[in-house]
C-alpha cells in the first residue's frame, strides 16, 4: 500500500494463511476489498520447487494488478 501511495506500480503478496490478516489491515487502514496475490502456506519450510511454484501462482495474479 505504501508504494502505491508513492505512486510506485507494485502488488503485495500474502499466504493463505494469513489473508484474512491481511483482509483486516487493508480495511484498518482504508483500503477495503485490497487485492494481493494469494500463495501457498508455509513459505518458511518451503522446497525450492514449492517456492518456484509460489512465485509463479504470485506472478500470475499479480502483473494484471499492475496493468490494469
Amino acid at each position: 500500500m505504501t508504494a502505491e501511495r508513492l505512486l510506485i506500480p507494485a502488488f503485495s503478496v500474502m499466504t493463505e494463511r494469513f489473508a484474512s490478516a491481511a483482509d483486516l489491515m487493508s480495511r484498518v487502514l482504508g483500503y477495503p476489498g485490497y487485492a494481493y496475490a494469494r500463495i501457498g502456506h508455509p513459505v518458511s519450510s518451503a522446497t525450492d520447487a514449492e517456492l518456484e511454484r509460489f512465485a509463479r501462482a504470485a506472478l500470475e495474479q499479480g502483473v494484471p494488478m499492475l496493468v490494469k
